[in-house]
């Protein structure tokens, strides 16, 4: 089990199943909503148990992100599949994850660079963002 928390520990988070690698996303809508890109890995619905109250805005007709309506930090980006996006710095202590990619690097901003040799795709990556891997 690997457990998470917001800034100010308002929201928990107890995920069960496996995650997947993290992938860093540079869309603008991440941008914007973090201050920087975010850093995100997935699980089932199913494995994931929050407790606390999240708000949610919905940032497209298709996905909403969800937050701590206390102290703002970013927690959960919840999309029309199967799976439910974590973001990976909430989560606690040593979790064993890793960078395996980036996407939407085309909208990456000027201030960076993406350093790393991990693939990187100019949009959405299904291959990347959809797998849940052991």
């Amino acid at each position: 089990m690997t457990k998470g928390s917001c800034l100010c520990g308002a929201v928990t988070l107890e995920i069960t199943g496996p995650m997947r690698p993290v992938i860093a996303c540079h869309c603008t809508q991440c941008r914007k909503g973090s201050g920087h890109h975010v850093a995100a890995t997935s699980a089932a619905r199913s494995d994931v148990e929050v407790t606390g109250e999240l708000t949610w805005f919905q940032s497209s007709e298709y996905a909403r992100r969800g937050f701590c309506g206390t102290c703002g930090a970013m927690m959960l980006w919840d999309g029309p599949d199967q799976n439910i996006s974590i973001f990976a710095g909430c989560l606690d202590g040593p979790t064993g994850l890793h960078i395996s990619g980036h996407i939407y690097c085309d909208d990456k901003g000027d201030y960076y660079e993406i350093a790393d040799d991990v693939p990187q795709a100019s949009g959405c990556d299904p291959k990347m963002t959809v797998q849940v891997r052991d």
